[in-house]
């Protein structure tokens, strides 16, 4: 094994919570391992497919009792939210476990510098199976202490993707892999909670991907659900569409605030 695959370390942070409710963001990590680092193209080195602030928005999560698990490492190493096996999720063009083009259908990495397959495979050891590891054990936990339990899969994306969708995607996009993810009541409720200012759409371009798929299973009463929140809610657009990522500050406050009214939302379910 190289040195920058043993160098691998903290795959994610884990916070456990006194909820039901466990978040999960597989997709707002920023470090990479040396073998990525070096390989990336000038474009692919800004991360911009990154799930942008989303510890962020959903501020102390541990003021709700609220579990949180979050990726340290970026997509570009490992996609979290995809099959150990790599199969595809989708019949349409997408990314897979270990990403070789970007959302602009661009090449990730430099010419003859993808990373060797021992590093994806200490990856998949050392990143992907822990991370789906706890989910299940924490899941599992739980379920046992108050009969069932909520994954909430929390995602953002820029609002224009031509590879992915057409069009301008709306501002919250629910999955819940056509309803087969969650007991129907969640979705409900959490599309009835949004304020009108904001555009939201079920089981659309977004319908949840692995993380939701694999441990979404109501019938054993765990729940789990999507959520796939346009960056046009939370981020400085004109920085963006030059590959720079700040928040905008006078959308904040009040996409923090729906967020928050979401996450309290669902505690208020029982299953």
């Amino acid at each position: 094994m190289s040195e920058s695959v043993s160098s691998i370390a903290s795959p994610f942070e884990f916070t456990q919570g006194d909820s039901p409710l466990l978040v999960s963001m597989p997709h707002s990590g920023l470090n990479l391992t040396p073998e990525v680092a070096a390989g990336l193209t000038d474009l692919a080195a800004k991360l911009p497919d990154t799930d942008w602030f989303i510890p962020e928005l959903y501020g102390d999560l541990a003021d709700l009792g609220i579990g949180c698990i979050k990726a340290n490492y970026s997509r570009y190493v490992i996609d979290l939210n995809r099959p150990y096996d790599d199969k595809p999720l989708y019949a349409t063009k997408t990314t897979g476990l270990f990403p070789d083009i970007l959302f602009i259908d661009e090449a990730v990495f430099q010419a003859e510098k993808t990373p060797a397959e021992a590093h994806r495979q200490a990856c998949k050891k050392q990143i992907w199976r822990p991370y789906h590891d706890t989910i299940a054990k924490e899941l599992a936990r739980l379920k046992d202490k108050f009969g069932y339990a909520v994954l909430f899969d929390a995602h953002s994306i820029a609002a224009e993707v031509p590879m992915l969708f057409e069009g301008h995607l709306p501002d919250f996009n629910w999955g819940t892999n056509n309803g087969e993810s969650c007991d129907m009541a969640l979705p409900g409720m959490l599309t009835q909670i949004l304020r009108p200012n904001y555009t939201q759409v079920l089981n659309g371009r977004f319908k949840g991907g692995y993380i939701t798929r694999q441990f979404g299973q109501p019938a054993e009463g765990i729940h789990a659900i999507q959520l796939e929140l346009s960056q046009a809610t939370y981020l400085d657009e004109n920085a963006a569409q030059q590959n720079e990522y700040h928040l905008d500050q006078s959308k904040l406050p009040f996409i923090q605030q729906q967020l928050r009214e979401v996450m309290e939302g669902i505690l208020q379910i029982r299953f």
